[in-house]
């Protein structure tokens, strides 16, 4: 697991930015895994960026969410399905039939989730998985106790989870109880998975998920077993790491060739 902590979120997006551009450029056809909330929204405007800027090509890249309510339809307000297309996909130039999702409304939930599963594989597998962590250590929406090896399922969402997603929706009524998400096991196939992290509220967690036991008490925690798990925290997040200078120490002293 690396470490990057860098002194602010905007920063640290930037790099993050970097490091998928670089792999769309080394690789056009790229397979990226993407998440939603408020942390990776920085990261998707500077994906944004790179396409208008530079002309990063979107047009061969295939793209797999980590999750989406069940309940919702595409065009409800919070779905993950609008919150990808307004803030991502209607602003570079990726394909629709590119663009997978998870269905909240489907109607088989258990086939559509081997369905996905069957997807990312016809796919190549996930080149790069963007993550984010909860202020109680799950992926994606992997809730504390969920199996380490765990496939896209459905799950029923942690009290905790709701009270931190209600800000989403107008009122903590709408926020749904169920949800599909990739599993523990899917995101670990991924060849490379790229986790940000900022705030303070996220410094247990992170503390947990790199310096605690590999536990599914803390799903993150997972990650430590991944062979190319990138880390990205701002010094907010990383504050309650025992190691922190450490890992400043490293990245700053990285050969150049690693530094993104």
């Amino acid at each position: 697991m690396e470490i990057i902590i860098l002194k602010n979120a905007k920063v640290g997006s930037e790099v993050g930015g970097k490091i998928i551009a670089d792999l769309i450029e080394e690789k056009p056809n790229a397979v990226l895994g993407l998440a939603t909330g408020s942390t990776p929204l920085m990261l998707y405007t500077e994906m944004i960026k790179s396409h208008k800027e530079k002309g990063l090509d979107f047009s061969k890249v295939t793209t797999f969410n980590l999750d989406e309510y069940i309940g919702l339809e595409k065009n409800h307000y919070a779905s993950y399905f609008r919150f990808m297309n307004e803030n991502l996909f209607s602003q570079i130039n990726i394909p629709l039939e590119n663009i997978n999702i998870p269905d909240g409304m489907a109607k088989n939930v258990k086939l559509h989730c081997q369905e996905y599963e069957a997807a990312i594989v016809k796919a190549g597998g996930i080149d790069l998985q963007v993550l984010g962590i909860g202020s109680d250590g799950h992926l994606g929406f992997n809730e504390p106790t969920s199996s380490l090896a765990s496939r896209t399922r459905i799950k029923t969402l942690d009290e905790q989870t709701r009270e931190d997603n209600k800000r989403f929706f107008k009122n903590s009524e709408e926020v749904p109880y169920h949800c599909i998400t990739m599993g523990i096991g899917t995101v670990m196939d991924a060849r490379t998975n790229l986790l940000f992290a900022f705030g303070e509220n996220k410094a247990t967690a992170v503390q947990q998920m790199v310096e605690g036991p590999v536990s599914a008490m803390c799903p993150g925690s997972v990650l430590q077993m991944h062979p190319n798990a990138i880390v990205i925290l701002d010094e907010a997040a990383a504050s309650k790491l025992s190691k922190i200078d450490y890992y400043k120490w490293v990245y700053k002293n990285k050969p150049e060739w690693q530094i993104y």
